[in-house]
């Protein structure tokens, strides 16, 4: 057995430790994407992690791995810190360190010239950690009564009656309450995930990509907006039961759309606007 051949058993064999190690974290997490609306975008970002690193196959074909000591810290910072995140049940520190020992490993094993290549898919695994309930309950509050206050606003401007209290609108016939899941944090986190992707993906201009990343903060507030003006439309004029049922849903899919679009043709002109002053 070649040199070559016993550094890829190496890192076959290390690599399947570390899968094996973070087995307690798969439940728990594949659960959160399945069963919570909210972290259901976190299930696409390894499928596009694996599809931009495969984008990268070239590059990493012509690159001789190297190991580095620093990834070797790093992978055992990180798995230090997840056993003692699994001993105290802090299952936020148990997720970022599946991605921060993936990391560490991928440099001690590959070098930091592959690292380089493809720091950016690793980096981007980020996101699929689900936000912690404790910050999310914190920030969905006063969005729920943003969105309720402005939605309010634009209903009343339609001269449609309508009451507000808090978080609730009351109608004539019914009421419809802003819960936590029409907060637009939910959309906020996917939009700041597909942001971040775009800006990856552009052209070499940093201001570009801040633009492109901090649009998506207020475009999902906006997108959220129209969502829950749109949904007590649809209770004024159809009852509370159509409005919190499959148009409901089917509103925050077209609302999703309608961002994602906009996201690319944001996309399309901050590239042309580059192209034009080349």
């Amino acid at each position: 057995m070649n040199l070559l051949s016993i550094y890829w058993f190496r890192a076959i064999i290390i690599f399947t430790l570390w899968i094996v190690a973070f087995i307690p974290v798969y439940p728990e997490l594949w659960d959160s994407w399945i069963n919570h609306s909210d972290n259901s975008h976190g299930m696409l970002v390894p499928l596009i992690t694996g599809f931009l690193i495969w984008n990268k196959k070239g590059e990493l074909i012509g690159t001789q791995p190297k190991s580095s000591n620093w990834g070797g810290v790093i992978l055992a910072l990180s798995l230090s810190l997840y056993i003692l995140a699994l001993a105290g049940q802090i299952v936020i520190v148990e997720r970022v360190m599946v991605v921060f020992s993936l990391i560490g490993l991928v440099l001690f094993n590959f070098g930091p010239t592959v690292f380089k290549i493809i720091a950016f898919p690793l980096f981007y695994l980020i996101f699929m950690v689900p936000v912690p309930v404790s910050i999310y309950g914190l920030v969905a509050f006063p969005l729920q009564l943003f969105a309720t206050k402005i939605a309010y606003t634009l209903i009343q401007a339609m001269n449609i009656p309508v009451l507000k209290e808090g978080n609730m609108l009351y109608f004539a016939q019914t009421q419809l309450e802003v819960a936590e899941a029409c907060s637009g944090l939910r959309s906020m986190v996917a939009f700041v995930m597909l942001g971040v992707l775009f800006a990856y993906g552009m052209e070499k201009g940093g201001w570009r990509r801040l633009v492109m990343v901090a649009s998506a903060i207020p475009l999902a507030v906006i997108c959220n907006i129209a969502r829950v003006t749109g949904t007590g439309i649809l209770a004024h004029y159809y009852g509370g039961q159509v409005a919190r049922g499959f148009l409901h849903e089917f509103s925050g899919l077209s609302v999703f759309v309608l961002g994602l679009m906009i996201m690319a043709f944001e996309y399309r002109l901050l590239n042309f606007v580059k192209t034009t002053k080349a």
